[in-house]
């Protein structure tokens, strides 16, 4: 296996690439223009079919682990007969121990296993670790990163805060060398389960994923003044996210058979997931099926030729049985900076960038009726749609870009930010 010379940080993701972790590849791509050398650590191989153009900016290497370590036996034996060696071995196996009695699954040995390939196999290069996501990979961090005796730090988002047993989210708090988390909401959370809160609240920090407004389409000039009166030109109403319980899809389904049958509408889904069956069938059963476009996992260029032929986007989002719940969910951004309007929920952190009634319409979390009242009520009114657009697109733009966030994690794994990037640039070619 050949060796990336200079990598100093190892990121470790759940998967590499997916279709709907865009924001992860964008940090990645802007970790690098800001001279952060790198290599990516996947926990899993990719299942997409496609994948962004953002995905073809990243140049670290990747290096996939074992899965399942049934898999790749040899490697993950060769992989513990290096790790026991490491000095932080005994002190691991004592943390992956402790985890396993209020864990015992075989889950938690997977993780074990991979953290054991994940540091015997680590470059002499590389410095720290930083994590996407504070559950599983997390934990391999974890393992991996005290076998080495390296620090590693950890970007928290929504499932892995949200399901996250509290006993591991306090250990993991109380290993870190520092947290950054996308929302105001998530934040909180963590600080709350911190285990010394007045000591580590300096260490878990705010940074919303915001967009790469360089590296997106422009918005289309100007949008079709449909009002639901055309049968032959019906307003489009479009989401996007993945087919699981907390988008509430279902929610939507049941709002869009209620909405006044003299309104001419069609409904257009992008995205995967494990309810796609379940949805098509309670299409059907609503009777709306003939009017439901269901296009599945798509790559960014459909993505966003979705949203230019679109009038409205909407995302039911709410908080599902087992506790997962969206954090902020960067598709609402990216509708808006194309100049949608929105209609959402009052769910999770979407408060923190929807402010109901001035850049776009909130309801109630599992409420057919009012939202239906709400898209009735844009459907109707092009006007309205144009006001709470642009009110929408300027709130993107004013406080949803991408580079100070990306600037402070490029600072904190030892880079530079992009104004410095350009300033040693500029210095270098006088």
């Amino acid at each position: 296996m050949s060796v990336e010379v200079g990598a100093r940080v190892a990121v470790v993701l759940k998967g590499w690439p997916r279709l709907s972790e865009t924001f992860i590849a964008q940090e990645i791509a802007g970790l690098e223009a800001r001279g952060v050398p790198l290599e990516i650590w996947s926990l899993r191989r990719p299942t997409d079919k496609a994948h962004h153009p953002v995905h073809d900016r990243v140049a670290a290497r990747t290096i996939y682990l074992p899965e399942y370590l049934k898999d790749d036996p040899r490697r993950v034996f060769a992989g513990w007969r290096r790790a026991r060696r490491l000095p932080g071995y005994a002190l691991a196996r004592q943390k992956f121990l402790a985890d396993l009695r209020r864990d015992p699954t075989a889950n938690r040995v997977r993780r074990w296993g991979q953290a054991l390939v994940l540091a015997a196999e680590l470059p002499a290069s590389i410095d720290r670790l930083y994590a996407h996501f504070l559950h599983t990979p997390a934990s391999v961090t974890r393992y991996a990163a005290t076998m080495r005796g390296l620090p590693w730090s950890v970007s928290a988002h929504a499932k892995d805060i949200w399901t996250s047993d509290p006993w591991e989210v306090r250990d993991k708090l109380g290993d870190c060398a520092w947290l950054v988390t996308c929302t105001g909401v998530g934040l909180q959370q963590l600080k709350s389960l911190a285990p010394h809160p007045a000591k580590d609240s300096g260490r878990l920090n705010l940074v919303y994923h915001g967009l790469d407004f360089a590296h997106l389409p422009p918005p289309p000039p100007v949008r079709p003044r449909r009002d639901g009166t055309d049968a032959a030109d019906p307003v489009i109403i479009l989401s996007i996210g993945r087919k699981v319980e907390k988008k509430g899809y279902g929610d939507l389904l049941q709002a869009l058979a209620k909405l006044p049958r003299d309104l001419q509408w069609r409904f257009e889904h992008v995205g995967a997931g494990g309810l796609a069956e379940a949805l098509k069938a309670e299409a059907a059963s609503l009777g709306i099926a003939g009017r439901c476009t269901w296009h599945g996992a798509q790559p960014q260029k459909a993505v966003f030729a979705a949203l230019a032929r679109a009038d409205l986007f909407v995302l039911a989002s709410k908080r599902a049985a087992d506790g997962d719940q969206d954090g902020l969910p960067n598709v609402l951004m990216e509708a808006a900076h194309q100049g949608l309007p929105l209609i959402s929920t009052h769910a999770a952190a979407i408060g923190e960038f929807i402010e109901d009634g001035v850049n776009g319409l909130l309801v109630a979390p599992g409420a057919p009726d009012e939202l239906a009242a709400a898209m009735a009520r844009l459907v109707g009114d092009p006007d309205l749609r144009a006001r709470l657009a642009a009110r929408a697109a300027e709130t993107v733009r004013t406080r949803f870009s991408f580079d100070s966030g990306v600037d402070w994690i490029a600072a904190a794994l030892g880079g530079q930010s992009l104004g410095q990037q350009r300033s040693q640039t500029a210095r270098a070619a006088e």
